[in-house]
């Protein structure tokens, strides 16, 4: 069993990566600042006597090092998140991503960590035209004007720089692409649709659905994508490699808040708001992200496979149970 450090482990992926860390007999080392993730998504294993948290943020050099230290492998997941938040502050975004990253790998190396995993985004693909993406593909991003591109583009830098310290210092880097990951603790306050959706069809409110509606998204659940990810990580095959990690079930974002309603039984409308009202004027947004998994199936024997009725069935059920318990 190795000693972990998870950052960002407070937040929506974190958290259950953490957890599957605990139950597997792995320590945990949780660095997190909670800007975006919370402490309470750790209640469940917060008296365990192989985990510690540290409330501090991955940009402290000083914080960084300190939980890095006796480490074997690290899961870098602290990152800014959230398509609202990235247009709405493409400076946090750049600064939260690049620099703390780069910090850290030499860290790594220093330390002689064994593995390192680093989790990217579907967005380094940027608006690549092709039906299915494969982690070879071409990244296509807008222009600078647009700060939209600022969060694909820094971790695109991000992966460039995990993929350098593997080449020139032997680091057994794993880079993760992560596909619309959803599930049980995730909230929509960064722009993240299914919450969004089941909490308005809970309350009886409006589904806000951006344009249209006919853009198309596959969506994973979180306890899958964690296993994914551990798997991966400690599987020498998958090192120095790139992976899209998610679904392949397409899906449009107007079916999915039709299948929301059903599964709640809510009454509410949808809505349809532009996009330039919703974010701004030169906001763009990629019609279709849709993965190729083929390389994570054959390189850990499986993909994800739950339904999406399954994942919403069972993030309404964790809604459901939360709201009556008042949270």
């Amino acid at each position: 069993m190795a000693k972990c450090l998870v950052t960002g482990g407070s937040g929506f992926i974190g958290s259950h990566l953490t957890e599957l860390l605990l139950k597997q007999g792995h320590s945990v080392v949780v660095l997190d600042n909670l800007s975006t993730g919370r402490s309470d998504n750790l209640d469940q294993v917060r008296d365990h006597n192989r985990l510690e948290v540290r409330t501090a943020s991955i940009t402290d050099p000083v914080a960084l090092s300190e939980a890095v230290h006796g480490a074997e492998i690290i899961f870098h997941l602290a990152a800014a998140v959230g398509v609202k938040l990235v247009a709405e502050d493409p400076v946090r975004t750049i600064e939260t991503n690049i620099y703390p990253t780069e910090h850290l790998l030499r860290l790594a190396v220093q330390g002689q960590v064994k593995h390192f995993f680093l989790a990217s985004t579907s967005e380094v693909y940027g608006k690549n035209p092709k039906a299915r993406w494969t982690e070879e593909d071409d990244l296509h991003f807008g222009p600078t004007s647009r700060p939209r591109w600022a969060y694909g583009c820094s971790k695109a830098i991000d992966e460039f720089l995990a993929l350098a310290y593997c080449q020139k210092y032997g680091l057994g880097v794993t880079i993760g692409r992560f596909f619309n990951v959803v599930g049980p603790r995730q909230i929509g306050n960064y722009g993240m649709v299914v919450p969004r959706f089941v909490d308005a069809a809970l309350q009886g409110s409006p589904l806000t659905v951006y344009d249209d509606g006919s853009q198309i998204r596959c969506f994973a659940h979180v306890h899958e994508i964690v296993s994914c990810v551990l798997d991966l990580t400690l599987n020498p095959a998958a090192a120095g490699r790139v992976f899209n990690i998610g679904s392949d079930q397409p899906v449009s974002v107007i079916d999915l808040a039709r299948k929301v309603l059903q599964k709640t039984q809510s009454s509410s409308e949808i809505h349809f708001l532009p996009y330039h009202q919703a974010y701004s004027e030169d906001f763009e947004d990629v019609q279709r992200r849709v993965p190729c998994v083929d390389l994570l199936q054959q390189t850990i024997g499986r993909k994800p496979v739950m339904t999406l009725d399954q994942i919403l069935e069972d993030i309404i059920a964790w809604k459901s149970k939360t709201r009556d318990c008042g949270n």
